[in-house]
């Protein structure tokens, strides 16, 4: 909020009354109103542009001399999810500024689905000492699919409603269909009560075309960050959503619907960038908004327009254009200043008026806070597990029984319904090694009932051995994919002991794993840390046969239970579409 004395002192610091904190002497303005690029003197006070006027000469306490370099509005990312980066907020910070990322609008939902409104307000204890600005969009699905999984908390229309009077809730955060097309009143409420708010509604479209989808656009969605081609780009284009291209470590959007921008002639006006869900390590070395931007630019799209998809139209969906998105008067000063707009990497970072970032490194280290110790005690196994606990019975007397398999697609978080033969012995239905038919199973981790549903899934190529991760969308119950029940066991114990984490086990041994104790999702560790840990468990997850770029991240994603077609909750196998559990073997054999 701006106040009275700080618009007084900006207007006077225009008029020579008062001298600038800093000017940005000798700049290529990258102006993302006007679609200029010209060169100027940026002048800031307050945390604020004072101007960017090229003949007006004011006093400054301080003055860069950027040498002819671009300046560019920080970049937004549109959404994401803090958990799946495995990082804390603070340490999030080294990873994503020096990328010239100056604004990240997050949706808590996985620390919601552990935690509720507690955990929330935990997360945000960081907020003032960060280098970047956090914006909430207000977890809408706390449970993500009630009543077909187990979660450790529950937001209701009341507790939506209160937080979204945050100062730092910019939206109501992904709203599956099943809500709307199901005529769910409670979310129907939650919308309500944002858009009386003037505020908006985030949207996850995913599969949707036709009568659908204008019906869920019709509810209030704003967007949506999950399409996959350009169809369903355009189909939401069509009804007024706006469209997030992603680009995280599983979901890998940006060639497929930049492209088609290009060779369609698309208007970008209603297009921004994401990152959804990206790794820290990948960010480090590909970039973070600002690959978005570049690999654009390789596809086609000229660089001006990639730019405002990732600042200023990110900036008006959210209605914040007035604070964040370009460098205009009155905005605060987030810039980044750059050799080259084609590749967009950042020598200096600047957020709300100080260098925060240079060569890529940042100016000073933000350490992780303590975090309260309720939150690192969120692992509670109600049942011993054995090898026992993911044993697939069968009342089938065949020699071999069909059953409904996930299908992983490449790089993607959808996934296919399929059906295979599976062999049958002493009444247990057996996995397909040779034919990368592998045991899925999802752990109740709340310590409320024990659960545990087993299913199959093909597209992990383990040969041997286990994974097991302790943040399995959106409920966030213990995900193990193996080879053989041992395994498997040793794997969900091993994640318990660590108050929530990943592993990777052989043989009856663990290889490696990685604590992960807030709310079982992030580490306490720097950057530099998890993503250590990180290499050395994609590289043992290579040695038993896996070769996905981010084997955890797709172990997180493929038992969601609202991502077409089938997801896997601690309650069983749910078919996404029709929203509602099914059984593991084909009925009518």
């Amino acid at each position: 909020m701006r106040t009275f004395e700080e618009i007084k002192n900006t207007v006077e610091t225009g008029l020579g009354l008062h001298k600038c904190d800093l000017k940005l002497q000798n700049v290529k303005l990258v102006n993302v109103f006007s679609e200029e690029i010209y060169q100027t003197n940026i002048y800031i006070k307050n945390k604020r542009i004072v101007s960017i006027d090229p003949n007006v000469c004011l006093e400054a306490e301080e003055v860069i001399d950027c040498n002819g370099q671009y300046a560019v509005p920080g970049l937004i990312d549109a959404h994401m999810h803090f958990e799946s980066t495995m990082l804390s907020p603070e340490a999030l910070a080294s990873v994503v500024v020096p990328q010239g990322t100056t604004t990240l609008c997050a949706d808590l939902m996985e620390i919601a689905n552990v935690a509720g409104e507690k955990g929330l307000k935990a997360m945000l204890e960081s907020i003032n000492r960060l280098p970047y600005r956090i914006l909430i969009e207000v977890s809408s699905r706390v449970p993500t699919a009630p009543g077909l999984e187990t979660t450790g908390a529950i937001l209701g229309s009341k507790e939506v409603a209160e937080i979204m009077d945050w100062n730092e809730s910019v939206s109501l955060g992904e709203l599956d269909p099943s809500k709307i097309l199901f005529v769910k009143d409670e979310y129907l409420q939650k919308i309500a009560d944002t858009l009386n708010r003037r505020k908006i509604v985030n949207g996850h479209a995913i599969g949707r075309l036709g009568q659908e989808l204008n019906i869920y656009a019709s509810s209030g969605i704003s967007d949506d960050h999950e399409c996959v081609n350009t169809t369903e780009m355009i189909e939401r284009l069509k009804v007024g959503m706006k469209v997030f291209i992603r680009e995280g470590s599983s979901e890998r959007n940006v060639d497929e619907l930049v492209t088609g921008i290009v060779n369609n002639n698309l208007s970008t006006d209603n297009l921004m960038f994401c990152t959804d869900d990206k790794h820290a390590r990948e960010i480090q070395t590909e970039g973070h908004i600002n690959y978005n931007i570049s690999r654009s630019i390789e596809l086609g799209l000229q660089p001006m327009k990639a730019i405002q998809m990732a600042t200023v139209n990110t900036a008006k969906h959210f209605r914040i254009e007035d604070e964040i998105g370009s460098i205009t008067p009155g905005r605060l000063a987030d810039i980044l200043l750059t050799d080259d707009l084609n590749t967009l990497k950042p020598n200096v970072v600047i957020f709300e008026g100080k260098v925060v970032s240079e060569n890529g490194k940042l100016v000073n280290e933000c350490k992780v806070g303590e975090y309260p110790e309720w939150i690192k005690h969120t692992v509670t196994l109600k049942n011993e597990i054995s090898k026992d606990s993911f044993k697939v019975k069968t009342s089938c007397k065949k020699d071999c029984v069909k059953v409904h398999v996930i299908d992983m697609i490449p790089d993607q978080i959808i996934n296919t319904h399929v059906i295979k033969s599976l062999n049958v012995r002493n009444d247990e239905i057996e996995l397909d090694i040779n034919n990368d038919i592998l045991k899925l199973a999802v752990v109740e981790r709340y310590g409320k009932n024990g659960n545990v549903a087993t299913g199959f899934v093909h597209g992990f190529g383990l040969k041997e051995g286990a994974m097991a991760y302790s943040m399995s969308h959106d409920h966030h119950n213990i995900v193990v994919v193996g080879t053989n029940e041992e395994d498997m066991a040793v794997a969900v114990n091993e994640i318990a002991k660590l108050n929530g984490g990943l592993c990777v086990v052989c043989n009856g041994l663990v290889k490696d794993s990685m604590s992960l104790p807030i709310g079982g999702l992030m580490s306490e560790k720097s950057a530099d840390e998890v993503m250590d840990n990180m290499d050395r468990l994609n590289e043992e997850a290579k040695k038993l046969g896996c070769e996905m770029k981010a084997p955890f991240m797709s172990l997180s994603f493929v038992s969601l239970p609202t991502v077409p077609d089938l997801g896997l909750t601690d309650k069983g196998l749910v078919d996404v579409l029709q929203h509602k559990l099914i059984e593991l073997e084909v009925e009518d054999q």
